[in-house]
């Protein structure tokens, strides 16, 4: 018998419509695969009673001829920075520790009205900052996947979005949701070995959604494959009046407007995205994404962003300038952690909550940030920082003027070692190089796995797409997947 772990997204929906299997077959293969996978830490809360519950519904509704929702059936993970009503949502961070929202962000609403049930809220860099989830109050998240070449240091699953992508690539869950400020979606999906995508700023409802950077922040979904992002995403995407940045715009439909012929399609390959001492193995991946597409009909033209170069840098003052405005309200009066010492004022009281309850990385960017909007320097580095940001856009409004997509690597490197770059903030941020720039301009952008390392582990192709064309991302996406024919997996040693 087939094992249902081993099903994505696709294939779970519409067994469970066939009568192939049970949805409650389905929930208590994944509640079992994530009870014993306790080592990968992946987890932070497990919500088998969500699941069940689901499951059951879809079943039932099987049962009596009634038409079954888009997810009914399909379990899911819940990235931790979502808030999901009666059940403890704390960013991986200790100030939101026992903080249980009496609420539900939109974007889980809108998957648990789809039918959709939760198998628990997956780890994460704390408050959504960092690339190798090592930030996490509540311990690393160990990527399911080990070096082939002798390397037995455990490795990173990638961040933010680290405990989605473990889980997936581990087979604990078929998707999960992610969110994307600055790559958090696609560089964890390249990491382990899945799809991922991060939708045009406004597609996802950022209500319910803890703020990092509320000007780049974008919910998307992780799955194992292009077709399975595709059904997330139309499920967790719409207008909502709650938050004001959302777009009020129809959901196409993706998964039927889905297809691996690019003719008449023009991809762009953006010189300056060949930076120095790129590994040979990336530069030989990218050009074998440039074959792949060529082979599905597009055709290939070089363009040029110019500010690219300054992508990171603006990047790195904006977040941490919006981060430490957002932060502030973790002040110890309100909710989570509060930290009063003995005969403490209310200054004191703001100190030691937030010395005792945010980590170290999340100091460092609200520093920066606060250093960098302050009266003496918000000229100097925040205003230009949003003029680069400017530029970014322009340069890749100029790019669509000769190509419909974009094709580059994901990220500089495959998966490093955890601990390999957690002294090094700037070598963590270079992860960052490829994503950013999309980021910066709101543009829709998506990783697929294209192969494996010498050191067999998996390494991203990323396709970027005009604002609101998640359907040629998504297609291409698929051009490329079908041609990669990515089957590896990891062998399942936790």
């Amino acid at each position: 018998m087939t094992d249902l772990t081993d099903l994505g997204v696709a294939a779970i929906r519409d067994g469970v419509r066939t009568g192939a299997f049970s949805a409650r077959e389905v929930a208590d293969a994944f509640i079992v695969k994530v009870s014993q996978a306790k080592a990968l830490n992946a987890f932070l809360v497990e919500t088998p009673d969500h699941a069940i519950a689901a499951a059951r519904e879809a079943d039932a509704a099987r049962a009596s001829g009634d038409a079954l929702k888009p997810l009914a059936g399909v379990p899911i993970g819940m990235k931790d920075l979502f808030c999901t009503k009666g059940v403890a949502s704390t960013a991986a961070s200790h100030i939101l520790e026992g903080f249980t929202p009496p609420y539900e962000s939109t974007v889980s609403g809108k998957l648990w009205e789809a039918g959709a049930g939760m198998l628990g809220k997956l780890n994460m860099d704390q408050f959504a900052m960092g690339s190798s989830n090592e930030t996490s109050a509540f311990g690393n998240v160990i990527s399911p996947w080990r070096r082939s070449d002798g390397g037995n240091a455990p490795l990173a699953p990638g961040g933010s979005s680290g405990g989605s992508s473990a889980a997936i690539a581990a087979r604990l869950c078929p998707a999960a949701t992610g969110t994307d400020t600055g790559g958090s979606i696609r560089q964890p999906a390249a990491f382990t070995g899945i799809a991922g995508i991060k939708p045009t700023y406004g597609r996802c409802s950022r209500w319910g959604v803890v703020a990092f950077a509320s000007s780049l922040d974008q919910a998307g979904p992780m799955a194992r494959d292009v077709r399975d992002c595709a059904i997330m995403l139309e499920a967790m995407s719409g207008f909502d009046p709650k938050d004001s940045t959302s777009l009020e715009l129809e959901v196409p439909k993706w998964e039927q407007g889905l297809s691996g012929n690019l003719r008449g399609k023009r991809v762009g390959i953006p010189k300056e995205y060949r930076v120095d001492n790129m590994p040979a193995e990336i530069d030989a991946l990218w050009q074998q994404g440039i074959d792949w597409l060529k082979d599905a009909g597009a055709e290939i033209v070089e363009v040029s962003l110019p500010h690219t170069k300054y992508a990171l840098p603006a990047y790195y003052i904006i977040a941490p300038a919006e981060a430490s405005s957002n932060l502030a309200r973790y002040d110890g009066v309100r909710y989570g952690l509060r930290d009063l010492p003995e005969g403490a004022n209310l200054q004191d009281m703001y100190a030691a909550t937030r010395a005792a309850g945010f980590g170290p990385e999340v100091k460092r960017r609200i520093l920066i940030g606060t250093y960098v909007l302050s009266a003496g320097f918000y000229d100097a580095y925040y205003t230009q920082a949003q003029k680069v940001r400017t530029l970014i856009s322009r340069d890749f409004d100029r790019a669509w003027e000769s190509c419909d997509l974009l094709l580059t690597p994901t990220a500089p490197s495959a998966a490093f070692a955890l601990g390999e770059k957690l002294a090094d903030p700037l070598a963590m941020y270079l992860n960052d190089v490829f994503t950013v720039p999309s980021s910066l301009a709101g543009l829709p952008a998506m990783s697929v796995p294209g192969g494996l390392d010498m050191g067999g582990l998996p390494l991203g192709l990323q396709i970027i797409g005009k604002a609101l064309d998640e359907q040629s991302v998504l297609n291409a996406g698929l051009a490329l997947e079908e041609r990669a024919g990515f089957v590896a997996r990891p062998e399942a040693w936790w």
